[in-house]
């Protein structure tokens, strides 16, 4: 028990660390980096390199359990992904994002095709790396770290624990490369005539860059949707995702009995397969029910969002501060070279495929998705605040709705996870042919489908 006590604390002083450092050093507010990696570099630096605390070590203790959160608080965190949120019709959403869909799609299956296709054409020769070593990219890009530290069992099962590493690493990088990248094609934007509504960073309140609300403007977080004297919102919410993540892992279970009788339990699969994308889907399911039983469901999404939210920074602080430097070390020519060529064809995307794909603010539109593609949604939000802060674009709308049939595949979805279990039992070429095949497939839809809506 005071293991677990410990720990904790450890654990909140690192995150209260980060914001400290987010609100007063001015190079991490021009970043926007969260406060949960600033704090996360931080733990990592004094655990694993004695920098800041020469000679001294970190007891045991304090950092006992850090490598399972990931692996368990991932899968909060995709079971709330649509709890409390009214699921439009899908022509509804086809309607207002079936360009950004397409484009989003191109851009997150380009970076399998980059990220293998770097691995099988230069590194394996070179260096004699694992094919399955591309998959840093779209997992710590698309992903991010929730993504990234909830595939560690996985890549643990495996015999391949560094590949968690290599993907925390590349989501770290991402966030990074993502602003700075994307304040370079910002200015490159203005200076083409591309956006009419940059707000650059100087024009930022001091609480804007610090992330501190004042007082007068603080949102509410959510709202109760309860009486407190039957049970407590929070604990209602809490509750429901719970359900969620049953369902996901009951359908887990299912899916390992199912493939023992058909194959004769001479394959397992699905033993492999994570719980956090089957618990996306259980909290989408659970959320279909809801909507269709109960008039007004008593779930509000935005108190799910801070539950997600929560879950996520203590996720992505102890999966920073665990990362094994030497593994880097040992590759980190390779590392460096793939993650360049993740960058470079995000870029490329935004400055030749959007404005062929995306009629309307295609750079608003596509600066959104780079951010989120390289790093987080809030990422892609900071950047579209940047050249859209008074939300006169179509960007915000179509990047919304694009999110809800995105969400379910790609970036931590069905399709992240599927990956990497026909990286174990087919190798390399077979999920870099899909991915080429997968962009091909868009890029017919758009042509034949979407090119000629007015999104």
């Amino acid at each position: 028990m005071d293991t677990i006590i410990i720990s904790f604390a450890g654990l909140s002083m690192l995150l209260l660390m980060g914001k400290l450092l987010r609100t007063i050093v001015k190079p991490l507010q021009y970043l926007y980096l969260p406060a949960a990696v600033i704090g996360g570099l931080l733990g990592l630096i004094v655990i694993q390199t004695g920098l800041v605390i020469p000679h001294v070590t970190i007891p045991a203790s304090w950092i006992a359990g850090w490598v399972q959160i990931p692996g368990i608080f991932i899968n909060i965190v995709f079971a709330a992904l649509f709890l409390g949120l009214t699921i439009p019709p899908l022509t509804e959403i086809w309607r207002y994002s079936a360009s950004q869909l397409a484009y989003g799609q191109i851009v997150a299956w380009g970076q399998y095709v980059f990220g293998i296709g770097m691995v099988l054409f230069l590194l394996e020769p070179m260096y004699g790396i694992s094919g399955i070593f591309g998959v840093i990219v779209p997992v710590g890009f698309e992903g991010g770290h929730g993504t990234a530290g909830g595939l560690m069992p996985v890549f643990a099962d495996m015999g391949k624990p560094e590949l968690g590493d290599y993907a925390l690493a590349a989501a770290t990088a991402g966030i990074l490369l993502a602003i700075i990248s994307g304040m370079v094609l910002i200015n490159w934007a203005v200076y083409r005539g591309h956006v009419q509504h940059l707000r650059p960073f100087n024009a930022m309140t001091k609480a804007e860059l610090s992330g501190i609300y004042p007082i007068e403007q603080r949102p509410a977080a959510g709202f109760q949707t309860v009486s407190a004297d039957s049970l407590d919102s929070l604990a209602l919410h809490l509750s429901v995702i719970g359900i969620a993540i049953l369902i996901g892992f009951l359908g887990k279970q299912y899916l390992i009995g199912l493939e023992h009788v058909i194959s004769n339990g001479t394959t397992s699969i699905f033993k492999s397969f994570p719980l956090f994308p089957l618990c996306m889907l259980g909290g989408l399911v659970l959320q279909i029910l809801l909507q269709r039983v109960i008039t007004n469901p008593p779930i509000d999404h935005q108190l799910m969002q801070r539950i997600a939210g929560t879950a996520l920074d203590f996720l992505v602080v102890a999966a920073i501060a665990t990362i094994r430097l030497e593994v880097i070390a040992k590759g980190l020519v390779p590392f460096v070279l793939i993650i360049i060529a993740g960058t470079l064809w995000n870029i490329f995307c935004v400055v030749w495929l959007a404005p062929r794909l995306l009629k309307i603010d295609w750079f608003e539109r596509a600066i959104a998705e780079m951010g989120q593609s390289m790093g987080v949604t809030a990422t892609g939000l900071l950047l579209l605040r940047v050249v859209d802060p008074e939300n006169r674009s179509s960007a915000q709308a179509a990047f919304g709705y694009k999110q809800l049939l995105h969400e379910p595949f790609m970036g931590g979805g069905i399709w992240t996870s599927t990956a990497i279990i026909l990286f174990i039992h087919y190798g390399a070429w077979v999920v870099f042919t899909i991915s080429i095949a997968a962009i091909v497939i868009w890029l017919l839809v758009w042509q034949f489908f979407i090119r000629d809506l007015a999104n």
